[in-house]
C-alpha cells in the first residue's frame, strides 16, 4: 500500500483499496493522483479501464465532507457508466462515508429528486443533470470538484452543448478534472476555455498490444452469421463481446445465437434501463458468456475477463474499431479481435485498415456448416440504412445474413483461404500499438 500512500491518498481510501486487494497503482493513477489531491486542474488522456475512477475519486473523497451539500459532480456519457462510477465511489469511500447518488434518464426522476438535497457527490449523464437544473432540484453553486469523464464519448454523442451548460452552472472557483481517451480539437478548446492552468497527462493504452491478436475473415455474403456461430462454438475460452452497428442487428444476432444453442444477451440504447442492467449483471456474473452490443457498451464499462471481441458489423473508422477491441487483452491477459467481412463491410474495413497502427491479419476460412436463421424480426430494406444511419443492406443489415431456410450445408474455402467475395487488403500490413477514439451517436438519446 505504500505505493498508493506516496500519491497523497488519505488513509480511509487506502484501507478501502487494501480491502479490494489492489496491488499497485496504474499508470494514470500514478501520474494524476498527486495533482488531483493537491487541487490542480487536470487534463488526462487515458484509455477505458485504466483506473480513472480512483484517480479522480481519491481527490473527491479527500475534499468532500458529509452533510455539507453537493460538493462534487461527475458527468459521464452513459447510464451504465454512471452506475459503475457510483458503485466504485461508494466502495472507495466506505471508511469516510459520503452520500453518493447517480442521476440519469430512463428511470423515474422522483427518487433522484428526493435524494439530491442531501447528496454530497452526484454522478450523472448530461441530459438528466440539466433536467434537474431546469427543475431547480439540483444546486451546483457550491461544487468544489467537477469531473468530465469520457469527454470524447460525450462529444461523440452530441452532448458538448449540454456539458458547457453544466459547466456554466458551476462556480468559477472550482477544481476541474477532464478525462478522455482521445483529444479531439473540440475537447482541447473546451479545456482551454474552462480549465485553470491544467496539468496535461498522458497514459499509454491499458491494452497490451503484444497480447492482442487481430484477424479478419472474408466470407460470402450469405455465410456471415454461420461463421460467427462456428467460431463461438469452437473458440470459447472467456467472456465474448459481439459488436453490431445497429440495434436491429444486435437483436437479430442475439436471438439467433440463442436459437443455435449459444448463451447470448443483447444490450443497446433501445432497452429500458432495468433490462440493460440485467444484461450487464448476467454478463459480469458469467451467467451468459456472449454479450451482443452496439458501441454504447464499448466505452467506460469495467468488464473483466473478455477474451474475444467479434466485429459482426465493421465500424466506419479505426477509432470505433480500436474502442471495440480495447475490451480485451487488458491487464496482461491475452485477447483476440475477430472481424467478419461480407461484401457490404469492405468499404468500412478499408477505412479501418487505413490506420497504420493496426495489424489485422487475414485468416483462411475454416470449414463450417450453414446454420438456420429465424427471420421473425423486422427487416432492414436491402441496401438501406439502420436506425443509427449506418449503411445496412439486405436482411438485418444486408446480404450478409441472407442464408436459406433449408438444411445445414457445409462451406469450404478455396486453396488460398480467400472467399468468393474477394476483398483485397491494403498493401503491406503495418505493425503498431492501438490507441483510442470513437464517433457513434446510436444511443445518445437513451443516455440523457
Amino acid at each position: 500500500m505504500e505505493q498508493f500512500r506516496k500519491l497523497g491518498i488519505i488513509e480511509p481510501v487506502i484501507k478501502a483499496i487494501e480491502e479490494q486487494r489492489f496491488t499497485a497503482p496504474t499508470e494514470i493513477q500514478v501520474k494524476s493522483i498527486p495533482y488531483v489531491t493537491a487541487g490542480r486542474d487536470v487534463i488526462a488522456q487515458s484509455a477505458t479501464g485504466s483506473g480513472k475512477t480512483l484517480a479522480f475519486g481519491a481527490g473527491i473523497i479527500k475534499s468532500c465532507e458529509r452533510g455539507r451539500g453537493l460538493q462534487a459532480l461527475i458527468v459521464t456519457p452513459t447510464r451504465e457508466l454512471a452506475e459503475q462510477i457510483t458503485r466504485a465511489m461508494i466502495s472507495f469511500s466506505r471508511h469516510k462515508p459520503l452520500k453518493i447518488i447517480s442521476v440519469y434518464g430512463g428511470v423515474s426522476i422522483n427518487p433522484q429528486i428526493e435524494g439530491l438535497p442531501t447528496a454530497d457527490v452526484v454522478v450523472g449523464t448530461p441530459g438528466r443533470i440539466l433536467d434537474h437544473v431546469d427543475r431547480n432540484t439540483i444546486n451546483l453553486r457550491n461544487i468544489k470538484i467537477l469531473v468530465l469523464d469520457e469527454a470524447d464519448r460525450m462529444l461523440d454523442m452530441g452532448f458538448i452543448d449540454d456539458v458547457q451548460k453544466i459547466i456554466r452552472e458551476c462556480p468559477r472557483q472550482r477544481q476541474t478534472l477532464l478525462f478522455s481517451a482521445t483529444m479531439y480539437e473540440e475537447i482541447i478548446h473546451l479545456a482551454k476555455r474552462y480549465l485553470n492552468s491544467p496539468v496535461n497527462l498522458v497514459a499509454e493504452s491499458y491494452v497490451d498490444a503484444s497480447k492482442l491478436k487481430q484477424i479478419y475473415y472474408d466470407v460470402p455474403d450469405n455465410m456471415k452469421f454461420s461463421l460467427l456461430v462456428h467460431l463461438l462454438k469452437n473458440e470459447r475460452s472467456g467472456l465474448v463481446m459481439v459488436f453490431c452497428n445497429t440495434r436491429i442487428n444486435t437483436d437479430f444476432v442475439a436471438k439467433n445465437l440463442r436459437k443455435n444453442g449459444i448463451e447470448a444477451m443483447a444490450i443497446h440504447g433501445g432497452f429500458s434501463q432495468a433490462k440493460r442492467n440485467r444484461a450487464m449483471d448476467s454478463f459480469n456474473s458469467e451467467k451468459v458468456y456472449v454479450l451482443v452490443c452496439t458501441d454504447v457498451a464499448a466505452r467506460g464499462l469495467d468488464i473483466k475477463g473478455v477474451s474475444h471481441v467479434y466485429n459482426y458489423d465493421i465500424p466506419k473508422n479505426s477509432k470505433d474499431y480500436i474502442h471495440r477491441v480495447g475490451r480485451t487483452a487488458r491487464a496482461g491477459h491475452e485477447g483476440k479481435a475477430v472481424s467478419i467481412l461480407a461484401s457490404r463491410d469492405h468499404d468500412n474495413f478499408r477505412q479501418v485498415q487505413g490506420d497504420s497502427s493496426l495489424n489485422i491479419e487475414c485468416e483462411p476460412l475454416p470449414t463450417f456448416e450453414r446454420v438456420q436463421l429465424n427471420f421473425g424480426l423486422r427487416r432492414e430494406p436491402r441496401g438501406g440504412r439502420g436506425r443509427d444511419g449506418r449503411q445496412g443492406g439486405g436482411r438485418y443489415g444486408g446480404r450478409g445474413d441472407g442464408q436459406s431456410r433449408g438444411g445445414p450445408r457445409r462451406f469450404h474455402h478455396d486453396s488460398q483461404g480467400q472467399s468468393r467475395s474477394g476483398f483485397r487488403p491494403r498493401d503491406g500490413q503495418s505493425q503498431g500499438r492501438s490507441h483510442y477514439g470513437n464517433r457513434n451517436r446510436d444511443d445518445r438519446q437513451s443516455n440523457r
